[in-house]
C-alpha cells in the first residue's frame, strides 16, 4: 500500500512540472502574440491588374505604342490618284497596360505616419521597347495627423486631377483633353477643414517638352528651375470636389547655336485649370478646363516655335513663343450592380502662339496643323468579382489646315475616326 501511494505521488508530481514547464515554454509565444496584435504589419502589399484590350479603328490614327494610346486621327495622305492612304483601317490587341502595385507601409519617422508605392507596367519607354518593364510610380508619404502630406517621388502631374478624372476604359484616359503626365516631384499638401491647398515643385522625366533634340527632359534641366504648381480644392460632402490650379515652367530650349554661340534664351510657360466632380446616388459628373502655354510635355496639343523679331541671323541665337491651347472635357457615368453605363466627351482648340512665329521655322509642337479635336465615347462595363468586361466606342475628329503666321490653323477640314474597344480586366 505505500508503495502504490508513493508511486501514485510522483506520477502526480511529473504530470504537474510537465504541465508547469509547458506553460512556461509558451510566455514567450503568448508575449510575443501580444506584441504582434498591438503592431501592426509592415511591408509591401501588392496588387495590380491584368488587362487586355482588343481594338479596331476605320483609319490610320496618331497614336503611342502600336495604336493603343489614341491621341486622334492621321490627316488624310492622297496618293497619285488621289485616295486617302490614312483611310487603311486597323486592328491590335495588346495586354502591355497590365500594371503591378507594390503598397508598402512602415514605422512612424519625424512624428508622421509613413507610407510608400512603387508601381510598374509593361507599356516600355517607347514602340522599340514595347513589352518592356517601365516606372510609373515611386514615392515615399510623409503624413503629420492626416492635415499635413509630403510626397516625395515620381507620380501624377498637379494638373492631372486623381479625385476626379475620366474612368473611360481607353488607356489613353481622355487624352489630349486631359493634361496627362507623371513627374519627379516634391509636394506639400495642407488641409484646412474642407479646404485643401497643395505646392509642388516638379522635373520632368518620361513626359517631357520637345525641341531641338527632340522629347527630352534637357531643356528643363538646362532651366535651372523646376516647374512650379499651386492647387486648391473643395471638397463637399465625400463625394463632391470643386477646384482651381496653375502652373508654370521654364525651359531653355539650347545652350549652343548651329553657328557655335553661346545661348541662355529660356520659355515660360503658364497653364490653368479648374474641375470638378459631383455624385449623386449612384451618378458621377465630372469637368475640368484647361488652358495650357507649351502642352507637349502634358500630352495635350501645343508646344512652341521660334519668335520672328527674335531671331539672330549672325548668331542663330533664338527667341521663342508659346502655342497656346484650351481643352474641356465632361464624363457622366451610373453604377447599377455590376453594370456600368458611361460616356466621355472632350474638345480641344489650338489657339496658335502668342508673338508671330518666324516663317519656314521648326515647331516644336503637338497638332501645329490641327485647329481643334472633339471626341465622344460611350461605354458599358459588366464587373463580376474581380473580373470586368467593357465595351467602349470612340469617335474622334481632328480639323487639319494649314497655320499662318500666329500660329492660327486656317481653312481647316475635319477628318474622323471609329475606333470599337473591347477590353477584359482582371484585378488582384
Amino acid at each position: 500500500m505505500i508503495l502504490r501511494l508513493n508511486y501514485s505521488f510522483k506520477t502526480k508530481n511529473m504530470i504537474n512540472l510537465k504541465k508547469a514547464l509547458f506553460l512556461l515554454a509558451l510566455i514567450p509565444a503568448m508575449v510575443n502574440a501580444q506584441e504582434n496584435v498591438d503592431k501592426p504589419a509592415f511591408g509591401i502589399k501588392f496588387t495590380g491588374f491584368v488587362k487586355n484590350d482588343v481594338f479596331f479603328d476605320t483609319r490610320q490614327t496618331v497614336d503611342i505604342r502600336e495604336g493603343h494610346f489614341l491621341l486622334y486621327p492621321q490627316n488624310v495622305k492622297n496618293d497619285i490618284n488621289q485616295k486617302d492612304i490614312n483611310a487603311t483601317p486597323n486592328f491590335n490587341m495588346l495586354a502591355i497596360q497590365s500594371r503591378l502595385t507594390g503598397n508598402i507601409t512602415g514605422p512612424d519617422a519625424f512624428k508622421a505616419k509613413t507610407s510608400g508605392i512603387i508601381e510598374g507596367e509593361f507599356f516600355g519607354h517607347s514602340d522599340a521597347d514595347i513589352n518592356g518593364f517601365r516606372l510609373r510610380h515611386a514615392y515615399v508619404k510623409l503624413n503629420w495627423n492626416d492635415k499635413t502630406e509630403l510626397i516625395a517621388g515620381q507620380t501624377w502631374n498637379p494638373l492631372f486631377i486623381v479625385q476626379a478624372f475620366p474612368e473611360v476604359i481607353s488607356f489613353n484616359t481622355g487624352v489630349p483633353f486631359v493634361p496627362f503626365a507623371r513627374n519627379p516631384q516634391l509636394r506639400v499638401s495642407h488641409k484646412l477643414g474642407k479646404l485643401n491647398v497643395s505646392a509642388t515643385a516638379y522635373a520632368e522625366r518620361d513626359f517631357a517638352s520637345n525641341g531641338p533634340k527632340g522629347a527630352s527632359n534637357i531643356y528643363m534641366r538646362n532651366a535651372a528651375v523646376p516647374g512650379s504648381n499651386v492647387l486648391v480644392s473643395y471638397a463637399c460632402g465625400s463625394n463632391n470636389i470643386f477646384g482651381v490650379g496653375g502652373d508654370y515652367k521654364m525651359i531653355v530650349p539650347e545652350i549652343e547655336t548651329t553657328k557655335g554661340y553661346v545661348s541662355r534664351n529660356s520659355l515660360g510657360s503658364l497653364t490653368a485649370t479648374a474641375f470638378s466632380k459631383i455624385k449623386i446616388k449612384n451618378t458621377t459628373w465630372k469637368l475640368q478646363a484647361t488652358f495650357a502655354q507649351n502642352a507637349h510635355d502634358l500630352t495635350m496639343l501645343g508646344g512652341y516655335a521660334i519668335k520672328n523679331t527674335g531671331y539672330d541671323t549672325l548668331t542663330d541665337i533664338k527667341e521663342y513663343t508659346n502655342y497656346q491651347t484650351g481643352s474641356i472635357w465632361t464624363e457622366l457615368y451610373t453604377v447599377m450592380g455590376k453594370y456600368t453605363c458611361g460616356v466621355f466627351g472632350g474638345f480641344t482648340k489650338n489657339f496658335g502662339t502668342d508673338y508671330n512665329i518666324l516663317p519656314q521655322s521648326t515647331i516644336y509642337a503637338r497638332g501645329s496643323n490641327i485647329a481643334y479635336v472633339y471626341r465622344v465615347s460611350p461605354r458599358f462595363m459588366v464587373t463580376q468579382e474581380k473580373t470586368t468586361i467593357g465595351l467602349e466606342v470612340e469617335y474622334t475628329t481632328a480639323a487639319y489646315g494649314k497655320a499662318n503666321s500666329l500660329g492660327e490653323v486656317e481653312n481647316a477640314k475635319e477628318v474622323s475616326n471609329i475606333r470599337g474597344l473591347l477590353s477584359f480586366i482582371y484585378k488582384f
